[in-house]
């Protein structure tokens, strides 16, 4: 089909750049540290830490999907709300729940591929570009909670069930990341899969890095405060939206 036979449109979510992965990357390990902060250091326990960022992640989600327009500040408050959950959600079901940090893996893994195949089936597409009706949102933000969680799962599976400890499983998720952008500019695989690998990727990453700066000494980390962490790592994410500002991906979409 022709470009003229298209016509273009805004998403509402940004657009990829190098500033969104770092965003992301500190709004996962954000969410490391926040969650931690509740369920642990003020000991309200997984399922109160679980509960209360699923009813801010809900809010966030219904206030994104009525706005009329990208709103950076509304849509990265959104992604925290998700990390967060995500962190609480993958601790409850891997210890709290018994299932263990391969079982919650694989479990979370599978939810991702189910969100992600039912988006393909239903859109012929789970680009972020296409992002721009309620329903595709609606697919889009299960498929970003999974990924989140999942993230949190695979970085715990990694630091202790796989015996590397947080900061060489920073390492091997930071080089999973670079490969994946080496697949990118050198390659021809999907762009839009690729982002999907790095978006996954970038969770445990900023997971391991959060329990890398709040875990104690004799456990791998470097025993800071997480309240301390995770309001330096907001007022990175703020600066970060001031200085690099943000701006909706674009859609082509069929004219009828």
């Amino acid at each position: 089909m022709d470009r003229a036979d298209k016509q273009e449109t805004l998403s509402k979510v940004p657009e990829v750049t190098l500033a969104f992965w770092v965003i992301k990357i500190a709004a996962t390990t954000l969410g490391e540290t926040g969650g931690d902060s509740i369920t642990m250091t003020l000991n309200w326990g997984y399922f109160v830490g679980t509960a209360l960022f699923l009813g801010l992640l809900i809010v966030f989600v219904i206030a994104q999907i009525l706005a009329k327009k990208f709103h950076p500040f509304l849509y990265w408050a959104t992604i925290v709300a998700s990390t967060t959950f995500g962190t609480t959600m993958a601790d409850l079901a891997d210890r709290s729940l018994g299932l263990g940090y391969t079982g919650g893996s694989t479990l979370l893994f599978v939810c991702l591929m189910a969100v992600l195949g039912l988006w393909y089936w239903s859109e012929r597409t789970i680009s972020v570009n296409s992002v721009t009706t309620p329903k595709v949102e609606g697919f889009y933000w299960a498929a970003i909670t999974f990924s989140q969680t999942l993230g949190t799962a695979l970085g715990d599976w990694m630091a202790d069930t796989g015996g590397l400890g947080y900061e060489r499983g920073a390492f091997v998720f930071a080089a999973g990341l670079a490969v994946i952008a080496a697949l990118y500019f050198w390659t021809k695989i999907s762009p839009v899969l690729l982002f999907w690998a790095a978006f996954i990727l970038t969770r445990p990453l900023g997971a391991t890095v959060g329990d890398f700066l709040d875990k104690p000494v004799d456990h791998g980390g470097l025993n800071m405060s997480r309240p301390l962490a995770s309001a330096a790592i907001a007022a990175f994410i703020l600066v970060c939206l001031f200085a690099l500002p943000q701006r909706a991906g674009r859609h082509l979409r069929q004219v009828r």
